[in-house]
């Protein structure tokens, strides 16, 4: 078994929702006193911080662990391993009716974890996304995710497109955002398997993955503005499409 490389985390939300994750390795903690009576505060009933190597700093100690990334840390450092990497194959087997948000030459590491804390808010199945893009081990993206990281399945696949081709033979339905889509996205029942697959903010999705998508959808916005970030535009797709499914079991 290859030994899974750590790598640090900051900010109260990311580190103290990777100590109530069961399944997430902590190895130690940088912190402040304050932060320690604040975990301990925050979670009277179970000792999170049992078995785990604890080495305080002061602010001004930890402030050069997020210097670099110019990140508040509010007295929160943790090392941390990758969580197990879930298998999309075996999820899709074992669930109905799953929504997914895929990423195509997205790599902001900021956008893409506000839109990990978005799709965690508003009960997305899962987050797909390129391996070799996806800044896995970003400080800015656990801080960006404010503790969503723990609660998301994230597929890291090493094609995008032949993860698209395979989902299309499986009974998904593709929807690429584009501002020029032939429909407003609220005009779709959302009914079934669906993904919602976004581009990059400077030059959209790639060619060659476009053709994966079964149609083309906008979100009717000013037309004196012509996008809006990525992050923003999932968070509206994300809390309509959970507004339509409360609505439909109801």
């Amino acid at each position: 078994m290859t030994q899974k490389t750590s790598f640090l985390i900051a900010g109260s939300h990311a580190v103290i929702e990777a100590l109530r994750n069961p399944n997430r390795k902590v190895l130690r903690l940088y912190l402040t006193e304050e932060a320690k009576k604040n975990i301990h505060r925050k979670n009277p009933t179970k000792n999170l911080l049992k078995d785990i190597k604890i080495i305080f700093k002061s602010k001004k100690e930890l402030d050069k662990y997020t210097s670099k990334e110019q990140l508040m840390h509010g007295g929160y450092i943790a090392e941390i391993e990758p969580l197990d990497q879930p298998d999309l194959k075996v999820f899709i087997k074992e669930k109905k009716e799953c929504t997914f948000v895929c990423l195509d030459e997205v790599t902001d590491p900021r956008n893409i974890g506000s839109l990990i804390r978005s799709a965690t808010s508003f009960n997305i199945d899962g987050l797909i996304v390129k391996e070799r893009h996806f800044p896995s081990s970003s400080k800015l993206l656990y801080k960006s995710a404010s503790g969503s990281m723990e609660h998301l399945n994230i597929f890291q696949v090493s094609n995008i497109n032949s993860t698209l081709k395979n989902l299309r033979e499986k009974n998904f339905w593709v929807y690429g955002f584009d501002a020029n889509g032939e429909k407003n996205f609220t005009d779709i029942k959302w009914e079934g398997n669906n993904v919602l697959l976004f581009g990059s903010e400077g030059f959209g999705m790639s060619k060659h993955t476009s053709k994966y998508a079964d149609f083309f959808v906008k979100i009717d916005i000013n037309n004196k503005i012509e996008s809006l970030n990525i992050s923003n535009s999932a968070a509206i797709v994300f809390h309509h499409l959970s507004y339509i499914k409360k609505k439909f079991k109801n």
